[in-house]
């Protein structure tokens, strides 16, 4: 029976002595009541020559201590604390940045702020901008001069609030009664005064709703019903408006596709009456082309710019050519201008004020480059910044905002500004970072090496970014590796990037090697490399990630005893495939991963309902790849993280696992959260996961002891 947190905790540990945090949060967690609790690990038997917050003096060796025992200050409260969430940027009518960020000290609510002197939020305490459209969100508002329209997560309506004016903000769709129809990706139309957006309807359906651009008036006090645009298809994205000509172009696509696999890109006028009349499609209809058009946009002079991975199998810039409907690339290169259309919102590219200048960026093995394009000329300048890793971009007329980030850097967004012929960067300055503090830790970071591996295959190469254990207070035992832990990044169309992440750093700086995955399918590296995966889902990244391991220990990097695997999501399926079909690793941990494809395929939301037919193919296949089918092939312990309103991959899905491990008598943990979806969001809860991970490996695997003082949570089969 799953019980709230305060009772796994040991008898001569009241709840009164329990942090009060830990009560609120109620996660939950499968144990069994009967066996004697778990001993408190602590660092008794690893001595640390320096307070943690510090660095051994100049001239100080540092001390010999078993790996995985150091003493960090990078702590589990650091990295639940320390990190928000960013949730997409926007151009305020005065030129100054717009922002959303997610607190997890306010439970992960999700806030639109203004860059100002101090900046401040737009939304009051009671809202939060979050959509639910496609379940994983995204382009929550938009704004317009001092208007911002926002999705408010609650009841998932839409809501206007004016900048600087005091007041709540106004409501601009029904409350249906429940939080049933989403909102996402929205524009403001110049030529009728409204607001265009898609929209998600799953009133009559959850698991198959209905999907449209609709129009919402953003006139009168009265609201209205939205007015759909376009429908029919099962997906729409990026309504963009001209704001030259009444005429709208957006993306849309169908089952079985994901958008990034076939996609179409439509142009279509507006009547008087503001219908859309006339449609055309520009890409991604002959059939004798395969292709993904994405992120299209009209340039100051009313020209349709796009990306799309036709030919090259590489998401470059290309432009439609009116006058003789050509399709033209602007930019030809083997790189990715785009990311896979996971979240709504996506900006990859812009338009420098008014001119006929685009500021963009691309990925070209495994590192971001930025550059400036002179559409005229066709002259492109690399601009020198910072971050090695680079997202969304908006602009102004002589500057822009990038989210970004390196090594070194967490996730932030900066203003860049360029000089008079837009070639050069004149001055560049962080706005938002999402741990402003980290700075102080920056002694007790891993730098990440690149990594390039063979392959099951012959002659194939695959990637991953590879942090060595870094501690300046320690150094490990003679003669002894590191244990590794190995991150199967989820997706899985997806990529893993070599930037600051705390949660990685909180493991190297405790004595472990961690290796971050790109596995075959992973994006990144062009359509040819992301097509790995189809059909071999559970077997390329299974056999990627078994290889970069046994790489690392053939390299003499790690210790081979001391192999764990962790994952998120579709890296959680990873992990437990190759717990299950695999011998490669000691112990895993799943957080929120797919044990049941079968039952995955059938209780999954539209967005994906028929990504894994493409990943896995026939019937047999689904049976064959799906661990909870072969319990009896686990040799190694686990440990799993679930959310108990997740839709994505449904809480069953870890009971079940837990259930057949446990009664076969591997040692294995569940742990559930009450309050958390796809994803956990809420301090506490990020803290507790990340804690009992590592002392999880560290009793089972690891031959230490932690150096922080965690209560375990009881493991079956084992206390």
């Amino acid at each position: 029976m799953a019980t709230r947190l305060a009772s796994i905790f040991s008898p001569a540990r009241s709840p009164a002595s329990t942090p009060a945090h830990l009560h609120l949060a109620l996660p939950r967690f499968r144990h069994r009541r009967a066996c004697p609790s778990p001993p408190r690990m602590s660092s008794s038997s690893a001595a640390s020559p320096a307070p943690p917050s510090t660095v051994a003096a100049g001239g100080d060796k540092p001390a010999a201590a078993p790996y995985g025992s150091w003493r960090s200050p990078i702590t589990a409260d650091v990295v639940s604390g320390a990190e928000r969430r960013l949730g997409g940027i926007a151009l305020a009518g005065d030129g100054r940045l717009l922002w959303i960020e997610g607190r997890p000290e306010e439970k992960g609510r999700m806030v639109i702020v203004k860059e100002e002197d101090k900046p401040v939020d737009v939304i009051p305490q009671e809202f939060a901008a979050r959509t639910l459209a496609q379940e994983y969100g995204g382009g929550a508002f938009a704004v317009d001069k001092s208007v911002v329209v926002f999705s408010n997560y609650k009841d998932q309506c839409l809501y206007k609030q004016t900048i600087g004016i005091a007041g709540p903000p106004v409501p601009l769709t029904p409350d249906y009664g429940a939080p049933d129809v989403s909102y996402a990706d929205g524009v403001f139309d110049p030529h009728f005064g409204r607001y265009v957006t898609v929209v998600e309807d799953r009133r009559k359906s959850s698991l198959n709703p209905t999907t449209a651009i609709a129009a919402i008036n953003l006139s009168g006090d009265d609201v209205c019903e939205p007015k759909e645009l376009i429908g029919g298809n099962d997906f729409y994205a990026f309504p963009r408006i001209d704001q030259n000509k009444r005429r709208m172009a957006w993306i849309e696509w169908s089952h079985p596709n994901m958008p990034w696999d076939k996609s179409e890109l439509w142009v279509g006028h507006f009547s008087e009456s503001g219908d859309l009349a006339k449609r055309v499609c520009v890409a991604g209809g002959n059939p004798l082309v395969v292709e993904s058009p994405t992120e299209p946009k009209w340039s100051p002079k009313g020209e349709l710019f796009f990306v799309t991975d036709r030919g090259s199998g590489f998401w470059n810039i290309y432009k439609l050519v009116e006058q003789t409907s050509e399709i033209v690339p602007i930019y030809a290169l083997d790189a990715e201008f785009t990311r896979p259309l996971w979240v709504f919102g996506i900006s990859s590219y812009d338009f420098l004020g008014n001119s006929n200048h685009i500021i963009f960026s691309y990925r070209q093995q495994g590192r971001s480059y930025l550059g400036v394009l002179d559409c005229d000329s066709g002259s492109v300048s690399l601009l020198d910044i910072p971050f090695s890793d680079l997202s969304n971009v908006v602009a102004g007329d002589d500057y822009f905002y990038i989210e970004g980030a390196s090594a070194s850097i967490p996730l932030s967004i900066a203003k860049v500004t360029l000089n008079e012929s837009k070639t050069k960067v004149s001055n560049f300055s962080i706005v938002w970072s999402s741990s402003p503090d980290v700075v102080q830790y920056k002694h007790f970071f891993s730098k990440p090496e690149i990594v390039e591996f063979p392959t099951y295959k012959p002659g194939q190469k695959a990637y991953a970014y590879f942090y060595p254990p870094t501690n300046p207070n320690f150094q490990g035992l003679p003669d002894v590796k590191p244990p590794l832990l190995v991150k199967t990044h989820g997706g899985p169309t997806a990529e893993t990037r070599a930037v600051l992440d705390l949660s990685v750093q909180y493991w190297t700086s405790r004595g472990w090697a961690y290796v971050d995955v790109n596995y075959g399918g992973s994006t990144g590296y062009g359509r040819e490399y992301r097509e790995r995966l189809l059909e071999k889902w559970g077997i390329v990244d299974v056999d990627d990630c078994c290889s970069c391991a046994r790489f690392l220990v053939e390299s003499g990097k790690v210790d081979g005893q001391r192999l764990c695997i962790t994952g998120r999501s579709a890296g959680g399926y990873t992990t437990l495939a190759a717990l299950a079909f695999r011998d490669t690793f000691k112990a895993g941990a799943s957080l929120y991963g797919i044990g049941d494809l079968t039952l995955m395929r059938a209780e999954t939301h539209k967005f994906e309902s028929h990504y894994i037919d493409n990943l896995v193919g026939n019937e047999k296949a689904y049976y064959e790849r799906s661990p909870i089918n072969f319990v009896d092939q686990f040799t190694c312990p686990v440990i799993l993280f679930q959310g108990l309103e997740d839709k994505v991959v449904p809480p069953d899905q870890a009971q079940k696992i837990y259930k057949a491990l446990k009664e076969k008598g591997l040692p294995v943990a569940l742990v559930e959260y009450e309050g958390e979806q796809h994803g956990f969001r809420k301090a506490e809860n990020i803290k507790f996961t990340l804690e009992q991970q590592m002392v999880f490996f560290a009793r089972l695997v690891g031959k230490f002891e932690v150096a922080d003082e965690i209560t375990p949570i009881k493991i079956e089969n084992f206390d």
